[in-house]
């Protein structure tokens, strides 16, 4: 990971769970935290996202079959909460103790629901389980927190089955690397405790080949609902016509209805995306082990 200049490093909290405690207390920051699923009761909030159109789309990526699932990263559970519900057997891995955003969190969520989710706290580089043993691993704006990209990513096609998936979504993607301290400064909450960070479009889809993974699909920023969410497609849209008209009195509006044509939008969103380069937006990875 390139060094961080001490002002980008600086931080207002010791842990993530204090930084979260300090967001929910914000009048002001309401719709980031609900946004962020980081709202209480836990359960209302992974049900939430379990409804959301996020989940809506990552359930069109899922394998058909069933079975194992490691969700990476898992923070408060409520990815895992959702793939119990998709019918697998969870296995939520989370470094973070903590009763609010960590372990503790999903333990609670899993006795709540009395669904099949397991909690390791343990780190993606380091994974404690034995070869083969998943069918899925999951893993939610994971990677661009990892130490070690490529260690992290053969750690995931090595517990994974045969056949296996990866699927690595919402992931910050910078076009270059003086891109990372602009995309920093922006960042909503990195300010609060650190640990965010970026990599170039190029670099998650190398690390993943690297370990062993055919890449199935790459999904850009403004492909899937599980990069743009929690924003609707036309929402989206309309931001983009105000973009692109600079908030021309009507004209965003008419231009919105012209690239919201699904035929239209079709046809213009590769272009879109060429000519994206915001720091830090979202990109989506499918990956699959080949069968032995």
């Amino acid at each position: 990971m390139p060094a961080m200049s001490s002002e980008l490093n600086a931080s207002k909290f010791a842990s993530w769970e204090q930084a979260v405690q300090w967001l929910r207390g914000q009048p002001d920051q309401r719709e980031l935290v609900l946004a962020a699923y980081y709202d209480d009761p836990l359960p209302d909030a992974a049900e939430r996202y379990r409804q959301s159109e996020e989940w809506a789309a990552i359930r069109l990526l899922l394998p058909e079959t069933r079975g194992r699932a490691l969700d990476v990263g898992a923070g408060r559970g409520i990815a895992s909460y959702a793939l119990a519900h998709e019918g697998y057997q969870v296995t939520a891995l989370e470094p973070d103790a903590s009763a609010l955003v960590g372990a503790d969190a999903i333990r609670s969520l899993a006795v709540h629901s009395r669904l099949p989710i397991e909690v390791t706290q343990e780190f993606s580089e380091t994974l404690p389980f034995p070869d083969h043993s998943f069918d899925l691993v999951f893993a939610r704006a994971v990677l661009h927190h990892t130490r070690d990209l490529s260690a992290a990513c053969g750690e995931f096609f090595r517990v994974l089955k045969p056949g296996g998936r990866l699927l690595a979504v919402r992931e910050h993607v910078i076009s270059h690397a003086e891109d990372l301290g602009a995309f920093l400064q922006n960042h909503p909450l990195h300010h609060l405790y650190g640990g965010e960070h970026a990599f170039q479009l190029a670099q998650y889809e190398g690390a993943i080949r690297a370990a062993g993974f055919l890449m199935e699909q790459t999904l850009g920023p403004l492909e899937s609902a599980v990069n743009f969410a929690p924003r609707s497609l036309k929402a989206l849209q309309f931001e983009i016509a105000n973009r692109v008209t600079r908030g021309l009195f009507g004209a965003d509006a008419i231009v919105a209805a012209a690239i919201g044509v699904p035929a239209i939008w079709s046809l213009v969103r590769p272009a879109l995306t060429r000519l994206d380069n915001r720091p830090g937006r979202l990109y989506s990875f499918v990956a699959n082990r080949t069968p032995e």
